[in-house]
């Protein structure tokens, strides 16, 4: 299992339930890196997308106790989820946020995807700082590239250790 996100310098996710920036670039990478893979999110990530719709061309699994939305698979808890994740390759699922959800899902993931942006966003939800985290390693850091007024790196970071939930 996987994860990707876009970080602020302090690894803040997300102000309002939305996103703190609005990258071309970095919804690009996130987009293809995720289609026809299985996202596991959490039901305000869900509630964050267009409409509050499901991510097109993906199978989505929402972490909630509430009643899963049509076109989506839910899970009420981690076993319930981790159940489910037998059906699927490991390296085709990517854990999308919000911050619970990586908070709870970032020790089992094999890797990280980041997009870091070189501003504060003034975040209100924040995913653990991957830099501060003995069990994560950076494996690659990508040249500053300008997306719509802000610099970004695109990282990748290994987890030395990840937790099995099979």
């Amino acid at each position: 299992m996987r994860a990707i996100f876009c970080a602020d310098e302090k690894w803040g996710i997300g102000k309002d339930n939305g996103l703190l920036f609005s990258l071309p670039k970095d919804m690009k990478f996130f987009r293809e890196t995720t289609k026809g893979k299985v996202v596991v999110m959490g039901r305000k990530t869900l509630e964050s997308f267009p409409g509050g719709q499901p991510l097109k061309g993906r199978v989505n699994i929402v972490l909630s106790s509430k009643e899963a939305k049509e076109g989506t698979v839910g899970a009420k808890s981690l076993d319930a989820l981790f159940e489910l994740l037998k059906n699927y390759p490991e390296d085709e699922v990517f854990v999308i946020g919000g911050e619970s959800v990586y908070n709870a899902l970032l020790p089992y993931c094999s890797e990280v995807y980041v997009t870091k942006v070189a501003a504060d966003g003034g975040a209100d939800a924040f995913a653990p700082n991957l830099d501060e985290d003995e069990a994560f390693a950076l494996t690659q850091e990508g040249e500053p590239l300008e997306d719509n007024g802000f610099c970004i790196r695109f990282c990748t970071y290994r987890n030395t250790s990840p937790k099995s939930f099979s």
